[in-house]
């Protein structure tokens, strides 16, 4: 779905030597070699995650692991242990070695201890200013940088966090993180005369910083909590002019761990159409933005792409664990471009807007079951009726039926039917 939506490469690993522990298991090494041969014969590139820090027990698994994902032959590995770089680079030489933001790079000294081993790109840490940035790339030009510009923040330093573990047992740096810090926590305080812990019954509570009396303010929701570890979504959609001008960026990236195909979609979608804009010499941060507040998220920041982690107490999101999109996709369209499963209701007498990959095409036309129309510059889809494709017609779906809906007419396979974006 990134790829069609205008993405030059994706990333994903297998086992849990990936970050992305679940995810993983959903791929097998021959449903992995398939993806990369899809993407490369899209002219597009494939990263494999090896960005897990291994025990001594699974060296000897480590290594068969990159012995086998190097012959899929992927454009690179994403490895965050200096140790795997090391081992990666003596067993499988063939392949390009990008540095996982877990490995935390922030300054000249450790981009160029890294470059020394062999890397070629660095994925800088989130708390990466771009002022740092360009720094590094005067230091070292020949180092390729990657940044995150979209996506979930972790509460902790780039992901370095042990709270899932403490918790649940389950290890962020081992890819099976169980996300607490979205969790909704309850004050408590200490009674000071017997010790006795009492559920605090406010609904504000202010911690004061004792080296600057810098004071923050904690809100918890009646019956709910707080969520105190929330980090809102990075959104650099409006920076990207000022990434790209400074000539320090070689790519941008998005993460999306766990996230729907329409996440996908957009988020690919929208920073392709900055990029593109970009080198035309035009920019519209009002579209952009539009596009990803239909998306599910917590909030948005622009993270410490100009202001430093001290500098700024409004990255977190204290009221909610995520907030709807403005607007829900109500269908993704499949492969064959005729049906669609519904994520969301659609109703005879309804139309919905159609977003498609980019350079695709959509043919307006009209018939006893419905119509695509256009206005201005979007396209529209108009249900008259609604066709099962099992032959039953309804007057509605909803989301959670599995029968797939019949298209009155066709669209470009891979498009999203979703609600009318404002004009």
């Amino acid at each position: 779905m990134a790829l069609a939506y205008g993405a030059d490469a994706v990333y994903g690993g297998v086992s849990h030597f990936s970050l992305r522990n679940r995810a993983g298991k959903d791929f097998s090494y021959e449903d992995f070699a398939e993806g990369v041969r899809y993407a490369h014969a899209l002219g597009k590139k494939v990263f494999v995650t090896i960005n897990g820090f291994p025990f001594n027990s699974q060296l000897k698994l480590l290594e068969a692991h990159i012995l086998k994902m190097a012959d899929l032959r992927p454009d690179a590995f994403i490895v965050a242990a200096p140790g795997v770089v090391r081992l990666a680079k003596k067993v499988a030489p063939q392949v390009p070695i990008h540095l996982s933001t877990q490995a935390n790079v922030l300054s000249v000294l450790d981009a160029e201890v890294f470059y020394e081993m062999g890397v070629k790109r660095i994925v800088a840490a989130r708390e990466l200013s771009l002022k740092d940035a360009r720094e590094i790339k005067r230091a070292i030009p020949e180092l390729e940088i990657e940044i995150f510009v979209h996506g979930s923040m972790c509460f902790a330093f780039s992901g370095r966090c042990l709270v899932s573990a403490l918790q649940n047992g389950r290890v962020p740096n081992r890819g099976s993180c169980a996300n607490d810090c979205r969790f909704d926590y309850e004050y408590f305080v200490k009674n000071r005369e017997n010790g006795e812990l009492v559920a605090f019954d406010g609904q504000e509570i202010f911690v004061k910083n004792p080296d600057n009396g810098v004071l923050m303010r904690l809100k918890e929701e009646e019956g709910v909590g707080t969520h105190i570890f929330n980090s809102k979504d990075l959104n650099l959609a409006s920076h990207v002019k000022e990434i790209l001008d400074s000539g320090a960026v070689d790519a941008l990236k998005i993460e999306g761990r766990t996230k729907s195909t329409y996440y996908a979609g957009i988020t690919a979608r929208t920073y392709r159409m900055a990029i593109d804009d970009y080198y035309r010499g035009v920019s519209d941060a009002q579209s952009y933005q539009a596009e990803l507040h239909t998306l599910k998220n917590r909030g948005f920041t622009d993270g410490y792409i100009v202001r430093r982690p001290f500098e700024r107490l409004d990255t977190q999101n204290h009221q909610s664990a995520i907030s709807e999109g403005s607007y829900q996709v109500n269908a993704e369209v499949d492969e064959s471009g005729t049906r669609a499963l519904c994520r969301h209701t659609i109703r005879a007498g309804e139309s919905k807007e159609i977003v498609a990959p980019l350079d695709s095409s959509i043919i307006c036309g009209k018939n006893e079951r419905g119509e695509i129309y256009k206005e201005g510059d979007r396209f529209y889809m108009r249900f008259d009726s609604i066709a099962l494709e099992n032959g039953k017609e309804v007057e509605s779906i909803h989301s959670g039926n599995t029968n797939a809906i019949l298209l009155p007419l066709p669209l470009p396979p891979f498009s999203f039917l979703r609600e009318k974006l404002p004009k």
